[in-house]
């Protein structure tokens, strides 16, 4: 466990932040190992097939690993306080509402998985593969959530690590069943997606056993681990807000994901290479910005606002530095990432591959200052206007998918995101600036005088 309320922000930042990018990377691997050897093996077309739902997937995971986040503040803001008996209150509330919640999303998001691809114009040709990989991604959900959920209570705490090593044997277990999976068994892409969720479930598995076994300070008594409606709607109150603002961002994704796979079989299997490669990319980003989310949700508990402006300010000097290294790598490199994932003769996908990369990377500050701006309001508990960011960035691409893509094609599909960015960087900055005032007239309000939500 790690208190951030005291010391120099950079290290502080900086230490917390690094097995979070680890970690990060690792979940990315899940989807670059699935990719590459579905290009590889299966060719094309299956390829096509896992990247033609790729905006759903992040519709539904992203609103469940938001709620699990979201779920994260108030237990962070508890442990800042030393309000250790109310903080284990929140951790057994949570692991109910993530048992209920994630079952019914599997069930009704895998009723509907045929509908969905039809909506998103998948090509018929493809249609089949994409059902299966969404739908065992689905069933899969409540593997995903209590991973998710557990690693959020432990980053609350200011343990970085622990998630990390058990996401690395997950990691390793998923390549192993990737292979198994669609070279022995010839189960073809639902392979790749059945060794994910596999992975992903052991891992919740494993983290929480050791979760319950090394943190004494998750021990509750039997009242403590009861259930409090009033408990259970602070939690709400805060991880719907954060869920959806991931899930109306992917509304905008989805549209214009379906912009894409209207231009063809090449574009689709060019957009899956390219999203893979800035996925990972950008991992060092969110990581960024999930460490300030702690960091000001710490500091927050212990009414020290000043702290959280210096962590935003050397929160963006690393990710500038960040920008740069990445402007220096994926210029000369876009289509050498590519081959990854396709043959040399492939020269049409490699090189609207290497487009998006070139046309995305410029705009990496923008993403930046968007990350770190955005988890930094979601740690003071100001979901809601984290969400309302999540509302601007729909908007640009919904604009871009109905305008823009029709007239210019995959050109615009190229920036479509940065035009996203940008339109939530216009909302986040001034939102920044009206918490951190709020915050410094108050910086000993409790939580739920600022939510109107009672604790």
């Amino acid at each position: 466990m790690k208190e951030m309320t005291e010391g120099r922000p950079l290290p502080l930042i900086f230490k917390f932040t690094m097995p979070l990018l680890l970690g990060n990377l690792l979940q990315q691997t899940y989807s670059l190992i699935d990719a590459a050897i579905v290009g590889k093996f299966l060719g094309i077309d299956a390829l096509a097939s896992v990247g033609a739902s790729t905006s759903v997937i992040f519709l539904i995971l992203g609103f469940c690993n938001g709620c699990c986040g979201g779920f994260g503040i108030p237990i962070a803001q508890k442990f800042g306080a030393h309000d250790f008996s109310t903080m284990r209150r929140y951790v057994a509330v949570s692991m109910r509402l993530a048992t209920v919640m994630s079952v019914v999303i599997a069930i009704v998001t895998g009723l509907l998985c045929g509908n969905i691809l039809h909506m998103m114009a998948t090509p018929d040709r493809i249609f089949t593969d994409a059902y299966y990989y969404l739908l065992v991604t689905f069933i899969g959900v409540p593997c995903t959530f209590f991973y998710n959920l557990l690693s959020a209570v432990i980053r609350a705490l200011g343990d970085s690590k622990t998630p990390f090593w058990f996401l690395l044997f997950s990691t390793l277990l998923n390549v192993i069943l990737d292979l198994v999976c669609i070279l022995l068994l010839g189960w073809g892409v639902a392979g790749a997606a059945i060794a994910t969720v596999v992975s992903q479930g052991v891992s919740a598995a494993l983290c929480y056993r050791y979760m319950m076994r090394r943190f004494a300070i998750l021990t509750g008594t039997p009242d403590e681990r009861r259930y409090d409606r009033r408990i259970a709607g602070t939690l709400l109150y805060i991880g719907v807000p954060m869920g959806l603002q991931f899930s109306i961002t992917a509304i905008g994704s989805i549209m214009l994901q379906s912009a894409n796979n209207a231009l063809g079989t090449v574009y689709i299997a060019a957009f899956t290479a390219a999203m893979r490669i800035k996925a990972f990319c950008m991992c060092p980003l969110e990581s960024l910005g999930i460490a300030m989310a702690t960091y000001c949700g710490q500091n927050y508990g212990a009414g020290k606002p000043e702290r959280i402006w210096q962590g935003v300010k050397v929160s963006v000097w690393m990710m500038l530095l960040y920008c740069v290294l990445m402007v220096a790598l994926l210029v000369p490199g876009a289509r050498t990432l590519t081959l990854l994932f396709v043959e040399t003769s492939q020269t049409a996908i490699l090189d609207n591959a290497a487009l998006f990369l070139h046309v995305s990377v410029a705009f990496f500050p923008i993403l930046g200052v968007l990350c770190i701006l955005r988890y930094t309001i979601q740690g003071a508990g100001y979901t809601n206007l984290a969400m309302l960011s999540g509302v601007s960035e729909m908007i640009a691409r919904v604009l871009v998918s109905l305008y823009a893509v029709p007239a210019w094609g995959y050109l615009a599909v190229c920036y479509g995101d940065p035009a996203a960015w940008i339109a939530a960087d216009m909302f986040l900055i001034p939102a920044f600036y009206f918490v951190y005032r709020r915050l410094k007239r108050k910086p000993n309000t409790p939580f739920a005088s600022l939510t109107g939500v009672g604790l």
